[in-house]
Order: C-alpha cells, then sequence, then structure tokens
C-alpha cells in the first residue's frame, strides 16, 4: 500500500473527491453523484495513467492547494484538467493540461479558474478514499462520500500498479481544451409532465432568453428568466426523477437537475436534457445565456 499523500494547505471554496459517481442505486434514495465534467474528469485520469474511474479533485473557481508527503517517489504524477487555472510547485509555474512530476515535499497549486468552474486533480494512483456504494465520490445531497476537503486534511494516494504505469507510457501528452460555452444550447426532450404546462409555456422553454444563476451548485443548475405557466394547479405525488431532468418549482423557472440531485421530487418535470449534454454546464459561469432546442426522443 502506498504511504504517499495530499495534506490540503488550501481547500478552495469547494473541492471535493470525484470519480465516475455511484449509479445504480436510485431505488435506495442514492443519487448517482460524480465529477459534473465526466469529460475533464476521465482525460485528467488517462493523462496520469490511471484507470478512468479513479478517484480525482474536483474544485470549484478558486482552485486548491496541497502538500505531497511521505513515498512519493519518482512515479507520482499529476495534472490539472478542466477549467483553465495557474498551476504551480513550490511557487513555480506548472503547466496545465500537461502531467508533470510531483515531488515529495512538495506544494501543488492550482489557482482560481481563469474561464469557466471547476478543474479537476489527478495523480498516479488515485485518491484513496474509502468506497461507498462502490464509489469515492463526494455527493453532497446525501452526504455520502468523503466529506469537502477543509484545510489540515489528510488524502491518502495509491500506489500506481503495473498496468497504470503501462498505461502512462501510452498516455496522451497534453489536455485538449474546449473553452468553457459563451451559451449553453441544451437540448430538451419534452416530458414527463409537459402537460403540466400552457402550449406557451412549452413555446418559452425553447424561445425564451435565460441566464445561469449564482445560486447553481452540483445539485442543480438553476436559471433566471421568463416564468412556464402552469396549465392548471394542483400537486403530484413524489415521483422519480432523471439525471438532467428540467423541474419546475413553484416560481415557475426550471432547474436542470445534476450529478448530486434528488432521486425523487413533486414538482413536475417538463423535460430532460440528455446526459450527453450536461458536461458544458459544469463550466458555465454565472451569467451565462442558455438556450433550450427541442430533441428527437
Amino acid at each position: 500500500m502506498s504511504t504517499a499523500e495530499l495534506h490540503v494547505v488550501r481547500a478552495g471554496a469547494l473541492t471535493t473527491v470525484q470519480d465516475l459517481g455511484r449509479p445504480g442505486h436510485a431505488h435506495l434514495g442514492v443519487p448517482r453523484s460524480g465529477a459534473l465534467d465526466e469529460p475533464a474528469h476521465r482525460l485528467a485520469n488517462r493523462l496520469v495513467g490511471n484507470p478512468e474511474n479513479a478517484a480525482a479533485l474536483e474544485t470549484t473557481v478558486n482552485g486548491c492547494a496541497l502538500h505531497a508527503v511521505g513515498e512519493t517517489g519518482a512515479a507520482l504524477q499529476a495534472v490539472v484538467t478542466g477549467a483553465p487555472c495557474a498551476v504551480t510547485v513550490d511557487g513555480r509555474p506548472a503547466p496545465w493540461g500537461v502531467p508533470f512530476r510531483l515531488p515529495e515535499g512538495a506544494v501543488l497549486e492550482a489557482g482560481p479558474a481563469e474561464w469557466g468552474v471547476r478543474s479537476y486533480l489527478a495523480f498516479s494512483g488515485g485518491v484513496d478514499a474509502a468506497p461507498v456504494l462502490g464509489s469515492r465520490s463526494t455527493d453532497l445531497l446525501s452526504g455520502l462520500g468523503p466529506a469537502p476537503l477543509r484545510d489540515g486534511d489528510r488524502l491518502r494516494l495509491g500506489r500506481p500498479g503495473e498496468r497504470d504505469r503501462a498505461s502512462a507510457a501510452g498516455a496522451a501528452d497534453a489536455a485538449p481544451w474546449a473553452a468553457p460555452p459563451s451559451e449553453l444550447l441544451l437540448p430538451v426532450v419534452y416530458g414527463p409532465r409537459a402537460d403540466w404546462f400552457t402550449r406557451e409555456a412549452l413555446r418559452t422553454l425553447v424561445t425564451g432568453e435565460y441566464r445561469v444563476s449564482s445560486a447553481s451548485n452540483r445539485i442543480g443548475l438553476r436559471l433566471e428568466g421568463p416564468v412556464l405557466e402552469r396549465a392548471f394547479d394542483g400537486e403530484l405525488p413524489s415521483e422519480g426523477i432523471a439525471l438532467g431532468a428540467l423541474q419546475v418549482p413553484p416560481e415557475g423557472r426550471p432547474v436542470v437537475f445534476l450529478a448530486d440531485h434528488p432521486v425523487t421530487g413533486g414538482y413536475p418535470v417538463i423535460g430532460v436534457a440528455p446526459r450527453e449534454s450536461l458536461a458544458a454546464v459544469a463550466q458555465a459561469v454565472p451569467g451565462t445565456p442558455v438556450r433550450f432546442t427541442p430533441a428527437a426522443r
């Protein structure tokens, strides 16, 4: 077992341990969770030779700083992907999107996001947090998984296996980067409760001008913009909610449910954004324009 650890010098606004989540437990009331920007997370693991589901760190807005201690050895590689940011090792510039060696005793800092919201820090061997229901992901809604990082915390790293070293030898050298969206364009499949809204509301959803609210988080993307009018009043019994569901609370503005979303709810769901369209949501800063477009079922 590896004795390499990361000591948290600066936890940042919200830094969590994330892998690809714990799907398949909605019947137990447990969300999927996992990295919001899955492509950035998968790429980070690929760059340091990890399996794609290895646990990494997801930062929010202002990054974090970590002190590498223990037997890190010559093989400890690190990389920062996702939202571009200044990266330093012991105060000296290090590359963003390119893997680099993290020496024992060094302090790695990922600075504030220059574009976007969330950066991903991966380390060879992965973050060795205790798995819960098969995942090391932090779930902010249910409280499962490791708690969000705090200053002074210690994170154990796994030891890279032979397969990981071989993967690292053939890994990509750098991360391709797609700029955070200047406008979010989200396809939406109407239903299951589209009939709870007027025809004008359905038209407003795909023609209205929405913007990302600063109240957004890992649970849901909250929007500012026009109200969606219901066809009739009433209450629904709680029913299942999928990732990407556009739930409309009483104030009438849709919320796009993300990785830590509740698995049931009583407000009507006017439509669902396909999972593959949600990665860009992770990097959409407050104020980003949002448009919805009808998608084929």
